[in-house]
């Protein structure tokens, strides 16, 4: 289509139902980080990343799995010169993985936020415990969140650097 087509021809992006986006996480690198449930630690790290992971309708193992390679290997902690060159793997970080689903809000209309595209809990939460299970694997130390608590998380973001990342669009990626 062209723009010299009426507005009323062009097809808008969906606003409900499926999203071009899957699960979705805010990584944000940190020198320590800590979560807290009913005034008790529950996972604290030291140098590393703070994952807060939201989970989507329609979201898939193959999903969880890109991310967690993704995670481990994206370099964006400082080598010597300066350069974002390393991988929390490299400089042997530590994670912190909470739970979010508020990540998959929609603000677009109105004031109240929707949730509608965000996983039912019990998939929600079988894609979470995948997603740590499967960082577990790795050498680092590995910290989590309650899944549905209500928490409170400590960052002490380094930089800031802060990231956020979606699993592919294209299944077949």
């Amino acid at each position: 289509m062209t723009n010299s087509e009426p507005r009323a021809a062009r097809k808008a992006p969906p606003t409900h139902g499926p999203h071009p986006l899957a699960l979705r996480v805010v990584l944000q690198r940190v020198s320590q980080a800590a979560v807290s449930v009913e005034g008790k630690i529950v996972g604290d790290i030291g140098r590393g990343l703070v994952v807060l992971l939201g989970v989507e309708q329609g979201d898939s193992e193959k999903d969880v799995h890109y991310l967690v390679e993704k995670i481990l290997h994206l370099r964006i902690f400082e080598d010597d010169l300066g350069k974002m060159n390393l991988s929390v793997l490299d400089v042997r970080g530590e994670l912190l993985i909470v739970s979010q689903f508020t990540l998959l809000g929609d603000c677009r209309k109105g004031r109240r936020p929707s949730f509608t595209r965000a996983a039912e809990p019990e998939r929600a939460h079988h894609l979470y415990q995948l997603f740590v299970e499967e960082l577990k694997k790795s050498p680092l130390k590995i910290a989590t969140g309650v899944f549905q608590a209500r928490m409170l998380v400590q960052i002490f973001n380094e930089g800031p650097v802060t990231f956020i990342l979606d699993s592919p669009q294209d299944p077949l990626t």
